[in-house]
């Protein structure tokens, strides 16, 4: 158990705070051209595999009860990211605008780079802000969230994904031999209807229309239209081009993530439309020391459902007894994502000891591997 006074000190925060070479590493793509722009993508996904393999798992939980006024390197870490990110973003807009020296596949190296930071760090940052309560910290994460167009994800996650994770009305709980790009293309599809849904419900709860001012989706909308007139402005098509490759290379690694979190864990039917509680075991855990560096503990999300309000340095980590383990850190597991057969041959016989081992007594899981149990009661 990490103790609280040691929690506190800077040197225990500074390993997450390795994420702020990666604009130095996008600039360098920028400014070098060359293959100088792969860099991103190489340290993020190979280099964190590498470390990875070579440091091994923390298995060191923190003190739960620690007091967040021990947390402050943390939580400064993460808020820092939203301005750093702005002005790396729309500095790179206007650069490469007028930067003569890059080719074609070297603006789009660049472009691709942005994105693996928006992406890597700025969503994973935005999902940590998101859950805080104060206004401020929720803000700053739809502007992270803006940044890439995927402003919805706020209410798709935080109304939807927490509270039906592992049943039919969860659009992101990949489905038992679901490959990625069915699957991508699905949530693509369906995420934005179903967020939408549920705050419509909320209001409606409420006593107010759908399109009440109260909808977040008016300050999505604003945000994400701002940041959209910025890009031109600086950048005219090219900027809005830059904009839009980054947002799509951003969000195609969070939805890579959100696939490999839930595969085929599915939450247990008991009849009327009612679903046993989410558990640690109904999220893959992972504890690779680099990658949890770099995903602000993101892996151990078996706790992070259990627990959505606990902040990322005090989320704990689970035995393979308590929860299913990923034989590799996100990077690898996304990477292997890509390749379904490779996917399936890697989780399917996981899956499949998961399920002997927590629901010996199913027999038949056709309807849990087709999304065909029935609704959640309540469900929006």
């Amino acid at each position: 158990m990490i103790a609280p006074e040691k929690l506190a000190r800077i040197t225990s925060a500074m390993p997450f705070w390795m994420v702020y070479a990666l604009p130095v590493l996008v600039w360098l793509g920028a400014v070098q051209g060359g293959w100088w722009g792969v860099l991103p993508p190489l340290v993020t996904w190979y280099l964190f595999s590498a470390l990875d393999a070579a440091l091994g798992l923390n298995e060191e939980n923190a003190d739960p009860q620690t007091d967040p006024a021990d947390l402050t390197w943390y939580r400064l870490g993460v808020m820092l990211w939203v301005p750093v990110q702005f002005a790396t973003l729309f500095s790179l807009i206007w650069y490469v605008g007028r930067a003569d020296h890059l080719g074609g596949w070297e603006l789009f190296g660049v472009f691709f780079g942005t994105g693996v930071m928006t992406g890597t760090v700025g969503i994973v940052y935005a999902h940590e802000l998101l859950h805080q309560r104060n206004r401020l910290e929720r803000r700053l994460g739809d502007w992270l969230l803006a940044m890439v167009l995927y402003a919805h994800f706020r209410s798709e996650h935080l109304l939807v994904h927490h509270v039906w994770v592992g049943t039919p009305r969860d659009p992101v709980t990949a489905r038992y031999n679901e490959g990625f790009h069915r699957y991508y293309a699905r949530v693509l599809r369906d995420c934005p209807v179903s967020a939408f849904r549920a705050e419509a419900a909320l209001l409606a709860r409420r006593g107010l229309p759908r399109w009440h001012r109260r909808n977040p989706f008016w300050t999505y909308a604003v945000l994400q239209l701002a940041m959209l007139a910025l890009a031109a402005v600086l950048g005219g098509w090219t900027g809005l081009l830059f904009f839009a490759v980054q947002a799509g290379v951003a969000i195609w690694q969070l939805e890579l993530t959100n696939y490999v979190e839930h595969y085929a864990l599915t939450r247990r039917y008991l009849g009327e439309g009612r679903y046993e509680h989410v558990k640690p075991h109904h999220s893959w855990n992972a504890a690779h020391r680099a990658t949890n560096w770099l995903l602000i503990n993101l892996q151990r999300h078996s706790d992070h459902h259990y627990k959505p309000d606990r902040r990322f340095p005090l989320l704990q980590t689970y035995s393979e007894r308590e929860a299913p383990q990923l034989p590799y850190g996100y990077p690898v597991m996304t990477m292997a994502a890509m390749v379904p057969p490779l996917w399936r041959r890697i989780m399917n016989p996981r899956v499949r000891a998961w399920r002997r081992d927590r629901y010996p007594d199913i027999e038949d899981w056709t309807p849990y591997d087709r999304g065909a149990t029935p609704l959640p009661r309540g469900a929006a």
